[in-house]
């Protein structure tokens, strides 16, 4: 019986074909039916009966009218924008006609920015994997809120030896097990799973709440995906909100957006809380760790914040407590974003607990800052006012079983709303 999978194959052909011809031999060795594609996005033209998809064809997806003496010309970083763009049409073509099951590149920098940029436009859960000299550093770069999987190749992708050709011995193995996966599941159910999945984020600060909302929302049919709010985890939950996989959204922690004000380590940018707002999808809002930003190691805080009220929540991570002056722009930000990109703003509410948006700002605790707390709750308001997303308050906390309940319970209701 044949696996009937197809494997795109995407790199710099005229700096490593003969690593990416190691890369094809090793995946026909695992599985001789497989389909490999190779995907030419080389700054310069390379002849191969392997190559499926030619240098040429790549350049005219991207629309770059020169011709490929004037590619060569310009700088590395400008021809790498223009490969990354026609490799992006190319492969979304390829995955419009189904025409494979995952993908798989080889690269130093230049070669892993392209692999990257084009393995980040497909959909999340589709397998993609990059054996690449930088994976062992910082790959938020090339990773963002995606799954690609990145594999250290230890040496240099620059001819074969023992040790890249074991590295890359596995990685095809690895490829050809995840293309088989994907493409038994696709096939299993090819629409996708009909429960109900709803997106939830999450902090430490606000695990408690989380968990209860959860646990709830499970006992009562839907599945929940749980969003770590730490910049990658925000984008991922909206972007998974953009590909049209979740039906609802509880986004009790929306600390990201202190870090976005304050140049915290958490960001999710300047498009987080517009998706679900922007498609129509069910939502609540809460303010759950808008009480910190946060920084790195104690060390790493920024000079000017050395005099603020700092927390070491660990040794890699220090928490600021917000001010009354950034907790009224975080606030107004909240509710701009919400009003001005609401499509259906029936369907989105904003709930404030009045006791304590995080573990360590109710009573007693560290950050416990009620003049700030207020500045938050009342910059929502009044952006808010006069619009029909509703406000609630709530004499509770942030981790209150019975409060995540609520929430839970009624973002269900909307969810029924939207469905009738």
């Amino acid at each position: 019986m044949t696996s009937s999978i197809s494997i795109a194959v995407i790199g710099t052909f005229d700096t490593k074909l003969q690593e990416y011809l190691y890369l094809r031999s090793q995946i026909l060795y695992h599985d001789p039916s497989v389909n490999v594609v190779l995907i030419d996005a080389g700054r310069t033209a390379t002849e191969h009966e392997a190559i499926t998809i030619k240098q040429a064809d790549v350049l005219k997806a991207s629309g770059y009218e020169g011709d490929d003496d004037r590619l060569k010309s310009l700088p590395r970083a400008g021809v790498v924008k223009v490969m990354i763009s026609g490799a992006v049409s190319v492969v979304r073509q390829l995955l419009d006609r189904g025409g494979f099951d995952a993908i798989i590149g080889l690269g130093g920098s230049s070669g892993t920015t392209i692999a990257s940029a084009v393995m980040r436009q497909l959909p999340l859960t589709f397998p993609k994997l990059i054996v690449s000299t930088v994976a062992s550093g910082d790959t938020k770069f090339y990773v963002a809120e995606t799954d690609i999987t990145m594999m250290y190749s230890v040496v240099d992708i620059a001819g074969l030896n023992g040790v890249l050709r074991a590295v890359v011995d596995n990685a095809a193995a690895a490829i050809v097990g995840m293309a088989k996966a994907y493409a038994s599941r696709i096939r299993r159910d090819p629409t996708g799973d009909e429960k109900k999945v709803v997106g939830i984020t999450m902090f430490g600060v606000t695990t408690p709440g989380a968990d209860a909302a959860r646990n709830w929302l499970e006992r009562s049919g839907f599945e929940v995906c749980v969003f770590h709010a730490t910049g990658a985890g925000g984008r991922a939950m909206e972007r998974l909100v953009r590909e049209g996989k979740l039906c609802g959204v509880l986004d009790l922690t929306t600390t990201e957006l202190a870090d976005e004000l304050a140049g915290g380590i958490f960001s999710a940018g300047g498009d987080r809380l517009t998706a679900a707002a922007g498609a129509g999808v069910p939502q609540i809002v809460s303010v759950g760790a808008l009480d910190m930003v946060n920084f790195g190691a104690m060390d790493t805080v920024p000079a000017e914040f050395r005099e603020r009220k700092l927390s070491e929540h660990n040794p890699s991570v220090t928490l600021m407590r917000t001010s009354c002056g950034e907790c009224e722009e975080i606030g107004s930000r909240i509710a701009k974003r919400l009003r001005e990109n609401c499509t259906e703003p029936r369907l989105t509410e904003v709930w404030l607990p009045l006791r304590g948006i995080s573990a360590v700002a109710v009573e007693g605790q560290v950050f416990h800052d009620e003049a700030a707390d207020a500045a938050l709750f009342t910059a929502i308001k009044k952006e808010l006012r006069g619009t029909e997303i509703k406000v609630v308050e709530v004499d509770s906390h942030i981790n209150d079983a019975s409060w995540a309940e609520s929430l839970a319970r009624r973002l269900a209701e909307l969810i029924a709303q939207k469905s009738k």
